[in-house]
């Protein structure tokens, strides 16, 4: 299933700014970074609870937030991509 996750992070402190490249890092372990707060995970149910409760004990509630849309299992017909970036295929082998 494809979820999208996206974050807004209160950065003014140096704390805060190691959260938000502690979220980044997360979501980069499962999916691919496709804005500056955005990511799309193609995840398992077991992927996804685990990647969820990792951001969630991150995340400070009473300043940062965290959203995440559910697009399913046909998520190809529910997204279209314009612009400059590159998309990349989820179903395709990703080399890092």
């Amino acid at each position: 299933m494809l979820v999208v996750v996206t974050y807004d992070v209160q950065t003014e402190s140096l704390v805060g700014s190691r959260r938000l490249r502690k979220i980044a890092k997360t979501c980069e372990d499962f999916g691919q970074r496709v804005q500056y707060s955005v990511f799309e995970c193609d995840v398992e149910p077991a992927q996804w609870e685990n990647l969820k409760a990792r951001l969630l004990k991150i995340y400070k509630p009473s300043v940062d937030s965290l959203r995440f849309y559910y697009l399913g299992a046909n998520w190809k017909r529910r997204v279209e991509h314009f612009g400059a970036k590159k998309e990349i295929d989820l179903d395709d082998a990703i080399i890092l």
